[in-house]
């Protein structure tokens, strides 16, 4: 670094911290006029927000209010929100201002140069912290717009916000953790998440690797080097992917209706005239089982194209030569399969694998549109077919909402999908940038 043209000062870092409790003076015994007047509006400002706003905010977000009519929880819960968010920020600028004091009473006393003007000050924010006048902004963006709805959603999950209780005719109380023990003990709400919980693992898991399965041998089946026509399969793979899921969700819906639906009435009789076949009608949408049975067929003819489409980019990067050194130590087609094509495939593609995983844990459209969480009821309002999500939504949208213990229960599917997420990238070292 250059060294600076005023004469040396000496700066005692420990008073410049000392004086920077109130923001900006720091900056003042520093030399650095500009920098404190700018520092201490900010603080002053963050006063008079306080006094005018922040203050009546925080009691109402203990109390949520004491009139109904006259007092709003829900908003009054929002805005606690919100001001809890500044109240962070601020208190993110009141440890910068004290470091930035201190930083700068450091420089003064080894002799490196000290911006004291405002068009120096500016001057060097513009071409030392050029990346932090892009940054700061989206992180805040960031923290109004995810940060703000994830916390009004954990709050609400520890208040008995429902039917019963919706403002502003009726005022939202704070219950603790009742929700979540309802959840656990309440025989209604136990039986049913117990339920819906074990079918989305199950969902989650079979369909998800049927479509990863179909997705791969597809590929590897159209990258052999014996198939004619590739182009004309890749076309046709393609399709379900081309053709919007709103309108294929609902095209298979009607197709596997139980009485005029098309397998059971062209498809099945088809297959019946093989010998030694004789499948009587199936009840799609009546029973569970079968239900169950058609979204996940169907959700991987939905997903597979997706992987197909990234692993014949990974296929056609593997070396040849590889595989003719596999050929040349006598590896046979399997386990050249096994040894260098599906270490190579998962190598690049297991963090999208994961994401595939988690967005069908998530999937509310499939298990919508097909048959709206049917057929019949495993309590709390929850269908046969429901996952969490969709259990979620019906919880909100219902005759008698259950906004807080529908917020309770995204809490618990966030938390699984991001321990699980963060475990298996953790273990397949999916984002592992490091040089080896």
């Amino acid at each position: 670094m250059s060294k600076q043209t005023q004469p040396q000062q000496v700066k005692n870092e420990k008073k410049a911290m000392l004086y920077s409790i109130i923001p900006g003076m720091g900056q003042f015994y520093n030399g650095q006029r500009f920098k404190g007047i700018v520092f201490l509006s900010i603080f002053l400002l963050s006063i008079y927000e306080m006094i005018i706003f922040g203050a009546n905010a925080i009691k109402g977000l203990i109390t949520l209010g004491s009139t109904p009519i006259e007092d709003h929880s829900l908003f009054i819960m929002i805005g606690g929100t919100l001001q809890l968010i500044l109240i962070v920020i601020f208190l993110a600028f009141y440890a910068l201002n004290i470091y930035d004091a201190k930083r700068v009473a450091h420089r003064w006393n080894k002799d490196l140069k000290v911006n004291t003007s405002a068009k120096t000050v500016l001057y060097n924010v513009y071409d030392n912290g050029f990346p932090y006048l892009l940054i700061v902004p989206a992180y805040l963006m960031m923290a109004f717009t995810i940060i703000f709805p994830v916390l009004v959603t954990l709050f609400m999950a520890f208040t008995n916000y429902d039917f019963y209780h919706i403002p502003p005719a009726n005022l939202i109380d704070w219950v603790g953790i009742k929700n979540f023990t309802n959840i656990l003990f309440l025989s209604s709400y136990r039986d049913a998440f117990t339920s819906v919980f074990s079918w989305t693992v199950i969902w989650t898991l079979c369909a998800t690797t049927l479509q990863i399965t179909l997705g791969i041998f597809t590929a590897v089946i159209s990258n052999q080097a014996f198939i004619k026509g590739k182009r004309f399969f890749g076309v046709i793979f393609l399709l379900p992917w081309a053709v919007p899921a709103f309108i294929t969700i609902l095209s298979f819906s009607n197709m596997f209706n139980d009485s005029i639906g098309a397998i059971n009435t062209q498809v099945l009789p088809l297959i019946n005239q093989l010998p030694f076949v004789e499948i009587g009608q199936i009840a799609w949408k009546t029973s569970a089982l079968w239900s169950k049975v058609a979204i996940i067929m169907i959700q991987g003819w939905l997903g597979f194209p997706y992987v197909y489409v990234m692993t014949t980019s990974i296929l056609q990067s593997i070396p040849e030569d590889l595989y003719e050194a596999a050929k040349i130590d006598g590896a046979s087609a399997i386990q050249r399969f096994k040894e260098i094509t599906l270490p190579m495939i998962f190598m690049v593609a297991a963090p999208t694998f994961i994401t595939q995983y988690t967005g069908n844990f998530n999937n509310f459209s499939m298990i919508y549109l097909f048959n709206d969480g049917g057929p019949g009821s495993v309590g709390g309002g929850a269908g046969a077919t429901d996952i969490l999500i969709s259990w979620i939504y019906k919880l909100t949208t219902g005759t008698s909402p259950q906004y807080s213990m529908a917020a309770a229960i995204t809490l618990i599917i966030s938390t699984l999908v991001i321990a699980v997420s963060l475990l298996v990238f953790r273990k397949t070292k999916a984002f592992n940038m490091e040089d080896a």
